[in-house]
């Protein structure tokens, strides 16, 4: 081991972020801005905008595979695979299951982005706000702990990152998903507004609305001001857009920080445990393997925050250990790596409708249809489980399939090719799970990776509640559905493992107690005081919105924090 000895004399800055992705990407963003001399380190490659979105403008046919994954990268890669996400377009951007391993006492789907933009550069761009019962239900359900702030203290945050970031949308007045700060509203079409109007007519207190996402449906200063521009309705998103115009770190919060000139960015960076100061009783620093060359380097800070995303922030933290924290770092309450959840992606919905046929819409739009959660929401009450879900989706006139199940060949088959297919209409439940003390992440004690670093364990599973909640938005998909006049209509369970949604959250808690929580209601260790942890690993409970949003408004809301703090002399 080559140990950089010089380090705290070279290596000092006055915070450290420990991730590039969504979270660390605000993080160095609000940092550098507020006057800090900001160190981020990402343990993946450089990824420059624009330039290394190789496939983003490619066509099918340019592609070896016409944009497939191979049977032979299925097989080497059979977690990540499963998830639904990866193709041949965006491969590059997801890491490999054969060079990153893990240990699944029960299988877990762990799609991860090793490079600068982490899974900004991936991720399904859904930005609905957490309303004041998500934050209020640990407390009112008696489950697990409560959480330490309240919709009323995340609501100016959530604006703040929604005018940065460029959110359409529409105000639509619901109380499940609040009203932000909207760009524009991406259209329906006739197909989506015909189902809008039969589902609510039957389903009064269901509500089908065009889906908040952060691409820019109008570029305003703030965002023209980092270059980027308005969506093409091009719907490559993964595969990294050169015009900026959805939000992800290479094209919006990194140039933020770069203008600033106070950040340094070190890729290919290894993070292998947070130093700890046994006579300050602070952390020190971080200790870092290069991922080529496997020399070790220190760096130093006053403040760190972890935002390596969920999984690998917890395995980070329970392998900081110190003779104070000999169970992980900040870990009195013993509670890091457990109430791990994701959010149940298992039931889906597909049907066909023969009407409209002469009707279309313009372009390939980015942005889906959501009906927020109706269950266990005002008046409607379940017996059977607690809590509830969204359902997401959206609709075309290509259909499942087209092209590759349809009858026919020669010439006949080629013309209908060539014409739009019947309208065809797919939705997904997105199921709150539940935090349970048991469902873990844990380090093995013994095997490896290639830098050192012990291999992560999963026992994390669906219980009672996720199952009778699936049953249940398969009986609703079904009744919807058929409101809606469609045919062929299928809905299923497909049974998919914990790690499917890519919602991963929990195992580094926010409460009030520093006896059953890690994190306090500004994601700061309540035994460590100058860590913050903002990325999903910070979550309570996980509501059934997707979660990114969420995350960039804690994580501005802790920067503004810490740098108070620090002004303070508290830290």
């Amino acid at each position: 081991m080559n140990l950089n000895n010089k380090a705290k004399e070279n290596n000092s800055f006055d915070a450290i972020v420990i991730g590039t992705g969504i979270s660390g990407g605000w993080a160095m963003k609000e940092l550098t801005e507020k006057g800090l001399k900001v160190l981020a380190l990402e343990r993946g490659r450089m990824v420059e905008h624009v330039k290394d979105y190789p496939t983003a403008n490619k066509a099918p046919w340019e592609m070896p595979h016409r944009g497939t994954i191979t049977l032979d990268y299925k097989e080497e890669n059979p977690f990540v695979t499963r998830s639904g996400v990866v193709n041949e377009y965006n491969q590059h951007f997801v890491v490999k299951d054969k060079d990153h391993p893990s240990i699944q006492d029960k299988p877990f789907t762990w799609v991860r982005g090793y490079q600068v933009g982490g899974k900004s550069l991936l991720w399904g761009r859904w930005t609905q706000r957490w309303g004041k019962a998500d934050f209020e239900a640990n407390a009112k359900d008696g489950i697990a702990v409560d959480w330490p702030i309240r919709y009323e203290d995340i609501a100016p945050w959530y604006s703040y990152v929604e005018r940065f970031s460029g959110i359409t949308g529409n105000k639509d007045g619901l109380a499940q998903v609040p009203d932000g700060e909207f760009l524009p509203p991406m259209e329906m079409n006739c197909f989506e507004k015909m189902m809008k109007e039969k589902i609510e007519t039957k389903f009064p207190s269901r509500n089908m609305i065009i889906s908040r996402h952060a691409n820019l449906s109008k570029a305003e200063s703030q965002h023209t001001d980092v270059g980027r521009g308005p969506c093409q309705y091009r719907d490559r998103c993964s595969r990294g857009c050169p015009y900026g115009a959805y939000f992800s770190t290479n094209s919006a919060t990194l140039p933020a920080a770069e203008k600033t000139g106070r950040l340094t960015l070190v890729t290919d960076a290894v993070v292998e445990s947070i130093t700890y100061d046994e006579q300050k009783g602070k952390a020190s620093g971080v200790r870092v393997v290069d991922a080529n060359t496997k020399e070790v380097t220190e760096y130093y800070a006053k403040i760190i925050f972890v935002n390596a995303s969920t999984v690998n922030s917890n395995l980070l933290l329970l392998n900081s250990t110190s003779k104070r924290f000999p169970n992980g770092l900040g870990n009195d309450s013993n509670t890091l790596g457990k109430y791990v959840m994701d959010h149940n992606y298992r039931v889906n919905g597909v049907g066909y409708f023969d009407g409209l046929q002469d009707k279309y819409y313009f372009g390939r739009r980015p942005v889906g249809l959501y009906v927020p959660r109706f269950r266990n929401f005002g008046a409607d009450k379940q017996t059977e489980f607690v809590r509830g879900y969204a359902l997401a989706g959206g609709t075309n006139r290509v259909g499942f399939g087209r092209g590759t199940s349809m009858e026919g060949m020669g010439a006949d088959f080629k013309k209908k090719l060539t014409e739009p297919g019947p309208w065809f209409i797919a939705f997904t439940a997105m199921g709150e799970m539940l935090p349970y003390k048991d469902n873990t992440i844990k380090l093995d004690k013994e095997q490896k990776d290639a830098w050192g670093m012990p291999l992560v364990r999963f026992d994390i599973s669906w219980r009672e509640n996720e199952d009778k909640m699936s049953t249940d938005a398969m009986e609703q998909l079904q009744e919807m559905f058929a409101s809606g006049g469609l045919r062929d209509i299928q809905v299923y369970d497909k049974h998919n493992s914990p790690g499917n949604g890519i919602h991963e959250m929990g195992g580094c808690r926010m409460g009030n107690d520093p006896k059953t929580s890690m994190l306090n209601g500004f994601n700061q260790m309540h035994q460590v005081k100058n860590v913050f942890v903002t990325d999903g690993a910070c979550m309570t409970s996980s509501s059934c919105q997707n979660p990114s949003l969420t995350y960039m408004a804690l994580t501005a809301r802790a920067c503004d924090h810490a740098v108070s703090e620090l002004k303070r002399m508290n830290i």
